[in-house]
């Protein structure tokens, strides 16, 4: 009795489990609702604008003295004192070196001595000239009133040299001093007390270098395409400002004035020199300090100018993604200038007004939707906007990497 009973539950539970089956199947006609397009991605756009800017030059180069002497003794002896502070700043005519001066005062006294005794000499001959030209032509002869003249000038003369060698011994004993010639930035003495100097011409011991610090020059090689637009400039005899940065600032904080252009182009490297002047008031311009600066290249003009990250790259090729008819994307090839300002100049390819993609190019197709979002005032700085020191900001790598994510989870779902 018990194995057919088995057998009937047996056979119910295969009859409710198909009966479950067929319920669960479609229907033979019935079909797969479609999925809906996926939502358009969500972009931050901007209109592309004019404004008048001054084009620059980027340059780089290296400060210099406008002044730079080495301090040389006029005279030999033993070095007595060093007075100065290596890198002191010393005002010009300051006393810096003492060389012994006793030889030197003691050749001062013998020359005054001589030229005490050659004054005397004077005096006496011209009392002698006076009497003889006082006596009758019968008392003194005329030989001996030219010859009486003749001693007058003779002591004269030598009167005169002693005079000179007297001078040229109290220069020396000045020059027992050594000052600076010139007022600036002193560097370490060369030579130490008790050193003997030579002041011979053309072998003077060298003492020390003193170079001068405000005003500094900034040299810098212009290439001759630079050149050519900026000479333009300088023919107009108005005063060109040049923008210098340190390594260690940012841009180009201090201004200063273009000096003067070499006369000619080097033609080994196709580049001229140029020159500008700048205060240095903070002394922080050390000449030989490598700097950066611009110099303006023409007349303010009107340029387009968009932001530098709606700017992307295929091959070689610059393009942007302009917000069309419809909200599509539309692929625009582009030729684009400097960076000025902040803001990319754009040469071709855009009109003011058109709208293009700055945040979410990652996530865009040309030919595909989008939705616009207009970047809010000072986006571009707290978006992803390229900082000060040239590093993007966090905005623009999270941009990137939501599109990274989008494009890879495309790539699975097909």
């Amino acid at each position: 009795m018990s194995a057919p009973h088995s057998t009937r539950s047996v056979v119910s539970f295969l009859a409710l489990a198909l009966a479950l089956l067929a319920a669960c199947a479609p229907s033979p006609g019935a079909q797969m609702a479609p999925a809906g397009p996926p939502p358009p991605p969500a972009v931050g756009v901007e209109a592309v604008e004019v404004r008048k800017l001054v084009e620059h030059a980027d340059l780089t180069g290296r400060l210099g003295p406008v002044e730079s002497v080495d301090v040389r003794p006029r005279i030999s002896g033993y070095i007595d004192a060093v007075a100065f502070e290596p890198g002191e700043l010393v005002k010009k005519d300051q006393v810096l070196f003492r060389i012994d001066p006793r030889w030197n005062r003691a050749a001062v006294d013998q020359h005054k001595a001589e030229l005490a005794a050659s004054e005397a000499r004077v005096a006496v001959a011209e009392r002698e000239l006076e009497r003889a030209k006082k006596l009758d032509a019968r008392a003194i002869s005329a030989e001996e009133v030219e010859a009486r003249n003749a001693r007058v000038l003779e002591a004269r003369a030598a009167r005169a040299a002693a005079q000179a060698a007297l001078t040229s011994s109290e220069l020396d004993l000045e020059y027992t001093e050594v000052k600076a010639p010139i007022a600036g930035r002193i560097g370490r003495a060369l030579v130490t007390a008790g050193n003997y100097v030579s002041g011979a011409p053309g072998a003077n011991t060298v003492l020390a270098s003193i170079v001068s610090v405000d005003p500094v020059y900034f040299y810098a090689d212009l290439d001759e395409a630079t050149y050519l637009r900026f000479e333009g400039l300088a023919r107009a005899g108005k005063a060109i400002t040049v923008e210098l940065g340190l390594s260690d600032e940012t841009g180009y904080p201090r201004q200063g004035v273009l000096e003067s252009l070499d006369n000619q182009v080097d033609a080994a490297s196709g580049t001229i020199l140029l020159r500008a002047s700048f205060a240095n008031a903070d002394g922080r311009l050390v000449p030989g300090l490598f700097a950066r600066a611009r110099v303006p290249i023409g007349e303010a003009k009107d340029e387009l100018c968009i932001d530098d990250r709606a700017v992307g790259t295929d091959q070689n090729q610059k393009f942007v993604l302009v917000v069309g008819p419809g909200d599509v994307a539309e692929y625009r090839k582009v030729k684009l200038g400097p960076v000025q300002d902040g803001r990319r100049i754009v040469r071709e390819g855009l009109k003011a007004g058109e709208r293009i993609v700055v945040t979410g190019l990652q996530k865009t197709r040309p030919g595909t939707p989008v939705k616009p979002e207009p970047l809010a005032n000072g986006a571009a700085g707290a978006g992803g906007a390229t900082n000060a020191h040239g590093t993007a900001s966090s905005s623009s790598t999270a941009d990137a990497a939501k599109g990274a994510a989008s494009d890879s989870t495309q790539s699975a779902k097909h």
